[in-house]
């Protein structure tokens, strides 16, 4: 069994390196977003109740078996956390993954976040909350939180630089916890 927990800023890749991850070991794919998120239209704009996310992700969890989690769990599924043999942080500077989140929120939402359009003002508070991350008194997700957060796991943690190509992470997180035969 392999159970991974991917997680960092929003913009470091944690989505793209959890579904990779999860076609090269063939385990299950969960993201975070999935369960903290009621499905609205427009996205994104009603979380999904504390203990309802919990058990949804519990039952995933225990569905799958294997799996690799990317998101956040910090602050609501921290018990869930327990139950994963590594941690991989993944970390990406702002000046990158700022530009990273401006690029994919066009693609995936097109004149819905221009200047005028329905989804205009979350879309400009969400890249305020992610610039956020970087400053300790956040109230948000931070650094400093996942920091303190990470410093308290008993399982292994794995750093990572989220700049880098999705197979050389991909084989470093595969090189950490895989069993040497």
């Amino acid at each position: 069994m392999i159970r991974l927990h991917i997680t960092g800023p929003a913009g470091a890749g944690t989505t793209t390196l959890g579904a990779a991850l999860a076609t090269d070991l063939d385990i299950a794919h969960l993201d975070t977003d999935s369960f903290f998120w009621l499905p609205t239209d427009p996205p994104f704009t009603r979380m999904r109740a504390v203990p309802a996310r919990q058990e949804r992700l519990a039952r995933a969890m225990e569905n799958a078996g294997s799996w690799v989690l990317s998101g956040s769990v910090l602050g609501w599924g921290d018990e869930h956390v327990q139950r994963v043999d590594a941690v991989i942080y993944l970390y990406v500077p702002p000046e990158i993954r700022i530009p990273r989140l401006i690029a994919r929120e066009r693609m995936r939402y097109g004149d819905d976040i221009a200047s005028g359009g329905r989804m205009h003002d979350q879309h400009c508070e969400f890249l305020a909350w992610a610039r956020g991350y970087e400053d300790d008194a956040h109230a948000g997700r931070s650094r400093h939180k996942h920091e303190a957060w990470l410093a308290t796991l008993g399982c292994l943690v794995l750093r990572l630089d989220g700049s880098a190509p999705v197979p050389t992470l991909v084989e470093d997180v595969r090189t950490a916890v895989t069993p040497v035969a």
